[in-house]
């Protein structure tokens, strides 16, 4: 039996914006992400001021990696104010450095849009 993820839904309740250490936080920004086995992971990103931090996309990552997965069918971020966000550069040449395969995952966009990864990483520097 395949399950239907809302993964937007999924995304907006793993937000928990808090404050960490000085000038860090934690969680105004959350990911959900579904592999094509089927799992779910989520996360949230972590901002501290030395830039050392994450996005939440690699919190996600990280979760699936850890698990043993490494394929993504499809991924959404989202802001504590409740828009979508599109992936950073940096996150959109993480999901397909994983598996080369990931070029080809669902990205979720502002407006209800979904695109392939494809589309946001044109003309990779390895391919």
């Amino acid at each position: 039996m395949t399950m239907k993820y809302d993964l937007h839904t999924i995304a907006k309740s793993t937000l928990r914006p808090r404050n960490l250490a000085r000038n860090g936080k934690a969680g105004y920004v959350a990911a959900a992400l579904l592999t094509k086995d089927g799992n779910l992971y989520t996360g949230v990103s972590i901002d501290v001021a030395c830039s050392m931090g994450f996005c939440a996309e690699h919190s996600a990552i990280a979760a699936m990696v850890t698990a043993g997965e490494t394929r993504i069918a499809e991924i959404i971020a989202v802001h504590r104010d409740g828009r979508v966000l599109p992936p950073c550069g940096r996150c959109r040449e993480f999901i397909v450095q994983i598996h080369n395969k990931n070029y080809d995952c669902c990205v979720h966009l502002p407006d209800e849009r979904v695109v392939k990864l494809r589309e946001l990483l044109p003309e990779r520097w390895d391919m």
